[in-house]
Formats: C-alpha cells, sequence, structure tokens
C-alpha cells in the first residue's frame, strides 16, 4: 500500500456539479468542491463561512395571507440610501443612515390623487425600475409608469408619470403610434370643440375613453365610447398641421392651379381645407393663396393641388411655412402609444442623460428616450440631435422587451434575444444614429440582468442557465457564454438578483440569486484572473427578493413559519434571523422577532470574543433568561436560527506509475486543514474545537475506504470558520 498527499489549495471555482466527477484532469476539479454550502469563495481562493442574516423588519403577514414584496435600492448619495419594499396595493421605504442601522420611515398606500396603488402580486417579479436623483420611475406593462418621488430625508411620494406639455397645454410631448390597419380613415365631424370621431372599420374600444388621438398634429381627447366605429372627443386646439415642408407651395405661369406638398396628407379628394400662413408666392398674393378651399387633383400621397383666387404670374416654389385645417376624413392619424389599451413600458434606465423606456403591450419591441436631460419630454421633433428618438427592434421576430440595462453600450434584454443600441466612440446617442443591433438567441427570464466584472449577467429564458453579456474586441460583438456551466445543479429557475461590491467584508464583487426552490446562490468573478466561482447558500426558511446598496446585500426572507422578514447579511456570526441586544438583569429582550415559547441559539459577546452559549426558550416576557452565564463578563447577546456551513471536497484523486486511481477502493488516513479564526468543526464526523479562535493547521486522523472517499467539513456551531486549504493523505 502507499500513502499519497494529495492538495487541495483552493476553492477559487467554488462549487461544482457532480457531473466533473471524472475530470480529474482539469485544474478545475483540482481547486473546487462537491458542495460549498453557506460559505463565500475569497479572492485568494480560500472559503469563509457567510455573514448571517441580521432581522431587521417583519412585514407582519403570516400562513395563509403571505406577504409578497420586491426590493429595490434608492441611492441619492451615500449619506442617503434606501430600500425600498414594492408590494400588493404599498410601498414601504427603509433608509440607511451611515450608524449601519435600518429604519422604516415612509409607508405609501395611495398616490398624490388618492388612488389605490396598482401593483399586484402576481406580477411584483416582473416590475422593473430606474432611479435618478430623488425620483425612481416604477414600470410594469399592466400600469402606467408610477414615480416614487423623495420628498425630504424621511417621506416619499407616489404619482403617476405625465408628460411635459406645450405651455398652453394643447400639445403633449409623449410618443405616438399608428395602431389601425392600412387603408383605415379617421373622419372628424368639426375641427374644434366637442366632435365625434367616426373611423372606416372597427377600431375603437371602451378603455380608448381617456385616450389621446392625433389627427395630423392636432390632438383629440376621446371623451365618450359610442361603437366600434364612433367615439366622441374634444379637440384640445383646432385640426390643423403645420406641414413639414418649407415653402410647399407650387405654381404654375397663368394658372390658378397651386400645388401643395404635404406629406402623407391621407385625402381622396374633394376635402375642404384652410389654407393659412402662406407668404405670396408665384405672383399670388397672401388674400388669394389663404383661406377656405376644396382638395382637387389627387397627384400622390404627398401631393394634391387646389384653386387659388388668383393666377400665377411665374412659376415657382414658396408659401414659406404653411398651415392646413381640415376635419376631411383622412388616414394620417395615430394615437398614444402607451395607455389602457396599448399597455405600457415593461423597462425603463438612463442612459447618456435620457429616460429610456422600452416593450409596451401592443409594442413589445419598441425603445423610447427622452430628450436629453428632459425627461418627461419624447417629442421627437425634426430629429435633431437632443430631440426623442424611437426605435423598433425590427429583427424578424418580435423581441418583448422585459429589461434595459445602461453599461458599455445600451443593453436590450427580451424574451427571445438579447440586443444593443451601441455608443459610437466620441458621439452620443442621436435620432440619425440610433440603432438596435440584436446579438445573441438565448432570451431572458424575468430576472433583472446586472453588471458584474465587466459583463452583465442574465438569466436565460428557460431558467436554467446564467450567462454573461460581455463585449469581445475580438468579434466587434456581443457574446452570451454561459457561466453556470460547472454549477449548473444550483440554478433552479432563478427569481431575484442583486449584486454587491466588496460584499461579506471581501474585496471581491458578489452576486445573489435566490431560487425558485427557496435557497440562494452566490456567484463571483475575477476575469483578470480568470477565476469564477458559485456557492450555495441555505437558511432556516426560504429566500424571496434580495437588493444590494453597494456593500451591503439585503434580502426578504421566510421563516419555517411562513412570516416574511426584511434581513440584512450582515456580522461575521453564524445566525440567522438575528436580533442583538444588551443584557440587562442576566436577560436578553428579543421581541422585535421571537416570542414566548421560541426557541433559539444564542451568541455571547464580552467585547473582544464571541461564546456560544447554546439554545433557549424565549420565556413570557420575549426575553431569553442567560442567569446561569452571570459572571462571565457578556454584556451583549446574539440571538437567532444556527444555520450550517459545509465543505464537501470532490472525490480525492491521483495518479500513479500505473495510471490514475480514480473509482479504485482507497482510504483516507490523515487530513491537514489550513484554517483562519476556526472556534469549531468537524472533519470526515471528527470534531476539532478550540476555546478560542485558531489559526493555522490542524491534522486529524480520519477512517475509512471509499471509492470515492472526500473530505467533509461541517461547522453547525454559530461561530467563525475559513478554510484556507486541505491536504489530504490518500491509502491506495
Amino acid at each position: 500500500m502507499q500513502r499519497i498527499r494529495v492538495p487541495i489549495s483552493s476553492f477559487q471555482y467554488g462549487e461544482v456539479s457532480d457531473s466533473l466527477l471524472m475530470r480529474t484532469d482539469s485544474a478545475v476539479y483540482a481547486q473546487s468542491a462537491q458542495q460549498l454550502e453557506n460559505m463565500v469563495v475569497m479572492a485568494e481562493g480560500s472559503v469563509k463561512k457567510r455573514y448571517g442574516l441580521k432581522h431587521i423588519y417583519d412585514y407582519g403577514l403570516s400562513g395563509a395571507s403571505v406577504i409578497k414584496s420586491h426590493l429595490f435600492h434608492f441611492i441619492f448619495d451615500e449619506n442617503e440610501e434606501y430600500v425600498i419594499s414594492v408590494e400588493e396595493g404599498k410601498i414601504r421605504c427603509f433608509r440607511l443612515p451611515a450608524d449601519g442601522s435600518v429604519t422604516l420611515v415612509s409607508t405609501i398606500t395611495q398616490d398624490t390623487d388618492t388612488n389605490s396603488l396598482p401593483f399586484d402580486e402576481d406580477y411584483l417579479q416582473e416590475i422593473t425600475s430606474a432611479q435618478y436623483g430623488d425620483v425612481m420611475f416604477i414600470c410594469h406593462p399592466l400600469f402606467a409608469p408610477r414615480m416614487l418621488t423623495r420628498t425630504s430625508l424621511t417621506s416619499f411620494e407616489l404619482s403617476v408619470f405625465t408628460f411635459d406639455t406645450r405651455l398652453d397645454n394643447k400639445k403633449t410631448y409623449q410618443p405616438y403610434t399608428r395602431f389601425q390597419s392600412q387603408g383605415v380613415t379617421l373622419d372628424p365631424s368639426g375641427t374644434s370643440g366637442t366632435i365625434t370621431l367616426t373611423t372606416s372599420s372597427d377600431y375603437w374600444v371602451s378603455a380608448h375613453v381617456g385616450s389621446i388621438i392625433r389627427y395630423g398634429d392636432s390632438e383629440i381627447k376621446i371623451t365618450i365610447y359610442n361603437s366600434a366605429t364612433q367615439v366622441t372627443g374634444t379637440v384640445t386646439d383646432t385640426l390643423k398641421l403645420r406641414l413639414a415642408i418649407l415653402n410647399p407651395l407650387r405654381t404654375f405661369d397663368g394658372s390658378d392651379i397651386v400645388e401643395v406638398t404635404q406629406i402623407a396628407h391621407g385625402f381622396a379628394g374633394g376635402e375642404a381645407i384652410v389654407i393659412a400662413d402662406a407668404a405670396a408666392t408665384g405672383g399670388i398674393n397672401t388674400g388669394n393663396l389663404n383661406g377656405s378651399f376644396t382638395v382637387g387633383t389627387i397627384i400622390d400621397d404627398n401631393t394634391y393641388t387646389y384653386t387659388a383666387g388668383g393666377s400665377a404670374s411665374s412659376s415657382e416654389d414658396g408659401g414659406g411655412i404653411v398651415t392646413v385645417t381640415t376635419h376631411a376624413p383622412t388616414t394620417n392619424w395615430d394615437e398614444q402609444s402607451w395607455s389602457a389599451v396599448r399597455g405600457y413600458p415593461a423597462a425603463d434606465t438612463f442612459h447618456e442623460n435620457r429616460l429610456v423606456f422600452g416593450g409596451t403591450i401592443a409594442e413589445p419591441d419598441s425603445v423610447w428616450m427622452s430628450k436629453i436631460a428632459r425627461f418627461f419630454n419624447f417629442d421627437v421633433g425634426d430629429a435633431a440631435d437632443d430631440d426623442s428618438i424611437a426605435l423598433v427592434a425590427a429583427t424578424g421576430d418580435v423581441n418583448e422587451i422585459r429589461y434595459l440595462v445602461s453599461n458599455r453600450d445600451l443593453q436590450v434584454f427580451t424574451a427571445s434575444s438579447e440586443l444593443y443600441i451601441p455608443t459610437f466612440l466620441n458621439q452620443a446617442i442621436t435620432p440619425t444614429n440610433a440603432q438596435i443591433r440584436k446579438q445573441t438567441p438565448y432570451g431572458t427570464g424575468h430576472t433583472l440582468p446586472i453588471p458584474i466584472d465587466g459583463a452583465t449577467i442574465f438569466v436565460a429564458n428557460n431558467g436554467k442557465v446564467v450567462r454573461e453579456y460581455l463585449y469581445t474586441d475580438s468579434e466587434d460583438a456581443y457574446t452570451a457564454n454561459a457561466i453556470s456551466t460547472l454549477a449548473s445543479h444550483l440554478i433552479d429557475a432563478p427569481q431575484f438578483m442583486a449584486v454587491a461590491h466588496s460584499g461579506f467584508g471581501l474585496p471581491d464583487s458578489y452576486a445573489i440569486l435566490t431560487m425558485a426552490d427557496g435557497n440562494a446562490a452566490l456567484f463571483t468573478s475575477n476575469r483578470a484572473e480568470r477565476r469564477a466561482a458559485w456557492t450555495s447558500v441555505t437558511t432556516n426558511g426560504s429566500f424571496s427578493s434580495v437588493t444590494a446598496v453597494e456593500d451591503r446585500i439585503f434580502a426578504n426572507v421566510y421563516d419555517s413559519d411562513g412570516n416574511l422578514h426584511l434581513c440584512e447579511f450582515s456580522e461575521d456570526i453564524g445566525l440567522d434571523f438575528w436580533v442583538y441586544g444588551a443584557i440587562t438583569s442576566n436577560k436578553v429582550d428579543v421581541s422585535s422577532k421571537y416570542s414566548n415559547g421560541d426557541v433559539v441559539d444564542v451568541v455571547a459577546t464580552d467585547g473582544t470574543g464571541q461564546s456560544h452559549l447554546g439554545s433557549f426558550t424565549v420565556n413570557s416576557d420575549d426575553e431569553i433568561d442567560l442567569t446561569t452565564y452571570s459572571g462571565l463578563g457578556f454584556t451583549h447577546a446574539y440571538a437567532g436560527k444556527k444555520f450550517t456551513a459545509k465543505i464537501e471536497s470532490n472525490p480525492i484523486d491521483t495518479s500513479m506509475s500505473s495510471g490514475p486511481v480514480t473509482g479504485a477502493i482507497r482510504g483516507l488516513a490523515n487530513v491537514v486543514v489550513d484554517v483562519k479564526n476556526a472556534r469549531s468543526m468537524k472533519v470526515n464526523g471528527r470534531p476539532l474545537v478550540t476555546e478560542s479562535p485558531f489559526t493555522g493547521k490542524k491534522e486529524l486522523r480520519v477512517l475509512g475506504h471509499d471509492r470515492n472517499p472526500k473530505v467533509t467539513i461541517e461547522q453547525d456551531d454559530p461561530l467563525s470558520l475559513q478554510v484556507n486549504g486541505i491536504v489530504a493523505e490518500v491509502v491506495v
């Protein structure tokens, strides 16, 4: 028999699937583990026990009335940060002062017009947000965008997003779309006041009431639904339009016929029109060019004629800027893009000083970008560089936009593919250069994509793969490689995702994803060192929504009784749902979370170190009695539910002169574990207990033979643990 010492010098590749068991030749195999539960992979390749979950807030409902909540972060500056909880019919706002505490400062159940909030628990996960300054924009296709506005350090209000209007309130700077079938005409009964609007085929539904229809450039607000072909509306100004072409009138020497260039005029001939503001041209004075006329010959879709009041003395183009007033039937009409009929944006973000929305029910593949620095103005104008931009991802497939992410470019994540709107070198996105380019064909589920380590990670639509959307110079395009392949067993229909930079008190960035089964997974990446790792996270309950504020990670967590709590990964302590308090008269008040009869574990501190005192039952005063430990100098205590940290290595394997020992019966003799600040642990069931935190190498003798011998390190006690590496002595 031979004894061979096999090192596991790091865990930099994290937890890997058992499908990798035969890849003993791979560098990944030697620096990963079969299980890393409640452990965090550090930059050096070591692993340490995750922070415990500090209990912050009890949402107050349980059992059959389980509450649901979607968490968002709201950051004004580093001293004014908040966690926002969006719930069915409610918003709660928690402030994060500089002292590390969390305080509920505002609860909103009505908007500024005293309407109830439109949030429904059935689609809370799909809600998106974008925040700038004191305002957060909240979106979903089933309701008009809402604005959560911070009105003071400790107060918020909610209102409906409204577009800018012209000073006279007769024009709304919002996007418009032609939803009617080709050739459908709109016939207004007049040019001002209250009129009827009749379409040549069925078009109207009752939900159109309140919507704005645009006839040419003039707005008509629908007030009454009469039938599928007729509604009543109020004209905000007069049914007139300013012709887009400068000098649109053409005269002919000796003739009183005037040719008018009007883009997509929609006339058939014989309609009554009023010409105004036309300047004298071709020898015809203004009095003969302006006034009431009848459309004559239709030359083409953009040109028609009328008979002026006098004949021209020359042939020329002129008239200056001309206005045409008419209520003739026309195909040149549209309606507001967002409404109860057409749906509202599914996604929003800020990019290059524009507010960007994307994807309504009726236009799932459209993107609208506001004017630069004018976030409520979506008027496309005349395509000046700072005008609003409207784009359609016409790639051959319907791309249902779900998320927009401002990164290197404006990234567009849809249900069927990934696209982007490029940012050109030294140029801003403008109406004349904006374009949508399709890149990869995977599609995104209802989990917010988030940038990390230079890429944007997203959950594929099938809920089984996490990918990174990354621009590569070699391909001059975006790729979407899978990053969860090695740990595919951890990915179970992710629901929510957040990224904390320098999370868990460590320098790396960590993404946390909560799964449909209530567990969570941590991902960290360092592209420069070609290092990426996954670990699993479990608790005495189940995870729901998560968000991160700089280096702090917050999570909604259901306890074992089904109660929902807002928690934070905080403190190097092995307790979840923990509360902290001073020991007064040998008792600790735990009423903020626990009540009579609850069983909790207690970790006490004297200001210099921690000691696990064991399990206790909360008394009728919602306190824990620590009289047994009086006189030991403990001043404060943590009380909560302990969780297990576990490392299970890949099968210890090696090669000999006769070949690999893979699959052969072999045993483990000794295991050397290098630890830091460890108080307790078990190695293959053999306990290691120290009275004070131990740093260094511990050798333990273990027994047993197996075809897949593993080293298993566990810690049930709610104390700290860091493992730097393992050396296992295998007997063959």
